[in-house]
């Protein structure tokens, strides 16, 4: 147990709370202004070092900038496109504003307000998408969850604060008309436009694929890369999920495939920049390719990503359960492809109740046609 004793002051008696820490150094507390302050004090944090729940108050002075820059070291699993994502929200707006901070300091109310000028602009007048905002969120409720579990704090002042909602982007479904359309107009990138409307893929694992990837035989693509243009360069690894992955391709696409596999080996790209190297994304440059291909084949302005939209909903209209256009967008579960495409399983709703009346005892029926006659009747 700790010792309490007392001490004169300029304002009068006070009492001085003397006790160690969890790792056995010594350290104290003054100013209470009775005995029994200081004996409620001192019973505290016994129970809180009984409990592993002590907080050393010294230890809340560590900055959010120190910290952070730990917090960002250990997330090395993400993959590069993300990390960049993270790296540069944590740089342009959550270092400015809490890396000279302590996290001892930091309180829910000034958390709220910064989350507020964010995205109504503040001074700036420039405000930030839901999509930022909550990942400059992220990022400072991250860093003290961290603080939490290093009992550097006893909570955490980010969590539960009001974020902005983040609304999707109305999904772009083309019909087969429109991306027949499309491929003419996609002139030398036609078999990459067909085939990502066909199989769903993402550019990124598209832009990856080798000849050896294609199993002709089965008609089928194994995704095992991803190349991804990361802060001026392309960055090769795994796919999205981190799972490799076979997915299914129309037969009719074989003529394309063939032409764009010809005379390579298999070690190449079937869909290389024409100097064996990757493709960089169409939709990061202005009047590139694929804005041509929009407006030659007369279609609203769309990302490349939205042919991945297409390919899912293509493949719903041709009958293909929820399960099987999960395993072929590369989704972690079918929740999420049925969160994603909610939309285009709306007419299953509407079959759900033509199947029961089908399926149903033609007598569960004539019980409440015979009720109907009994009450008309009754009326009568």
């Amino acid at each position: 147990m700790g010792s309490i004793t007392a001490y004169d002051s300029a304002a009068g008696k006070r009492y001085r709370v003397r006790y160690r820490k969890p790792d056995h150094s010594q350290t104290d507390k003054r100013g209470f202004r009775t005995k029994r302050e200081a004996e409620l004090f001192l019973a505290s944090v016994e129970l809180k070092k009984a409990t592993g729940e002590y907080i050393d108050p010294a230890a809340a002075r560590e900055t959010v900038g120190k910290l952070g820059t730990a917090w960002l070291a250990s997330r090395s699993h993400l993959k590069p496109s993300s990390n960049y994502v993270y790296e540069s929200a944590w740089r342009l707006h959550v270092k400015p504003k809490w890396g000279g901070l302590r996290v001892g300091t930091i309180r829910h109310s000034d958390v709220q307000s910064w989350v507020s000028e964010l995205s109504s602009g503040g001074a700036t007048g420039k405000p930030k998408s839901a999509t930022i905002v909550r990942r400059c969120h992220d990022i400072l409720a991250g860093i003290l969850d961290t603080a939490v579990r290093d009992h550097l704090i006893p909570s955490n002042p980010a969590r539960g604060v009001k974020l902005p909602r983040k609304l999707g982007r109305e999904h772009v479904y083309l019909s087969h008309q429109k991306v027949a359309a499309l491929i003419k107009a996609s002139g030398d990138h036609a078999p990459e436009v067909a085939t990502l409307a066909y199989t769903g893929l993402r550019w990124g694992e598209l832009s990856a694929l080798r000849v050896r990837d294609r199993d002709r035989a089965r008609h089928r693509l194994n995704v095992v890369e991803n190349a991804v243009y990361v802060n001026g360069r392309i960055v090769v690894g795994s796919p999205k999920t981190h799972e490799r992955r076979s997915v299914p391709y129309p037969q009719f696409l074989d003529a394309a495939l063939d032409e764009a596999c010809a005379d390579k080996n298999p070690d190449e790209l079937i869909f290389d920049d024409g100097r064996g190297g990757y493709q960089r994304t169409p939709t990061m440059t202005v009047n590139s390719w694929w804005d041509r291909a929009l407006a030659d084949a007369d279609l609203s302005p769309m990302t490349i990503h939205d042919l991945r939209h297409t390919a899912a909903s293509l493949a719903i209209s041709a009958g293909a359960n929820v399960k099987a256009v999960q395993r072929m967008l590369g989704h972690a579960s079918a929740a999420m492809t049925l969160d994603t495409y909610s939309d285009l399983f709306d007419d299953d709703l509407d079959a759900v109740a033509t199947q029961l009346d089908h399926a149903a005892d033609p007598s569960v029926g004539k019980m409440w046609a015979t009720g109907d006659a009994r009450a008309k009747k009754k009326a009568h």
